[in-house]
């Protein structure tokens, strides 16, 4: 069990009515060998405060739980305006491709995809526990531009750690870690059971 609900509401801003994060808890076929597909929502939420977020705790470890499933939160906030225009100009799109089956999910795949934060945030996927490992990841980091501390905080997950960092030189970091993913706008692990 890796709960990260605590550590990640101190990551968590609240400076706008339209802002929200979006975090969704899924089954893996990686834990639920018979799911018959790669993974499956069992529950998305919309959390525009952290009041919110501590109302629907106690449900999402219960699902995490019931269902061996994962919750992952986008630590890009979402706007709600933005993702109705994006919403809408994606249901253009899928009317007039006749793609009338997709039409339910639009929404939270819209959600999944776009974010406005200005206080944009990266992951670096580390597969080791070595702390040491992290330590120089950190210092190799310091220098590329610009220049200054870039890890917000390190989120421990099932196979090591997601370091969440402030942007910088990606291509520069891909030279000298080609190894290791870095997401620009991915989920980290809220919660596993």
């Amino acid at each position: 069990m890796i709960n990260n609900l605590e550590q990640i509401s101190k990551l968590l801003k609240f400076e706008d009515e339209n802002e929200f994060y979006f975090i969704q808890v899924i089954q893996r076929k990686k834990e639920v060998a018979d799911l018959g597909r790669n993974n499956r929502v069992i529950k998305i939420y919309y959390v525009y405060s952290l009041d919110k977020l501590e109302k629907y705790k106690e449900e999402i470890i219960d699902l995490c739980e019931l269902f061996n499933a994962r919750a992952y939160i986008h630590l890009n906030r979402r706007n709600s305006k933005v993702i109705s225009f994006e919403m809408m100009e994606l249901l253009a799109t899928n009317i007039k491709n006749s793609h009338f089956n997709q039409l339910h999910n639009l929404y939270n795949s819209v959600c999944g995809q776009h974010h406005s934060d200005k206080d944009k945030t990266w992951i670096i996927d580390i597969d080791d526990k070595n702390r040491d490992y992290i330590e120089e990841i950190s210092d190799t980091l310091f220098p590329i531009q610009p220049a200054g501390e870039k890890i917000i905080s390190i989120i421990e997950t099932k196979n090591g750690f997601h370091l969440i960092t402030k942007p910088f030189n990606s291509q520069k970091f891909g030279e000298i870690y080609p190894e290791i993913s870095l997401h620009k706008n991915n989920p980290t692990i809220l919660y596993i059971s």
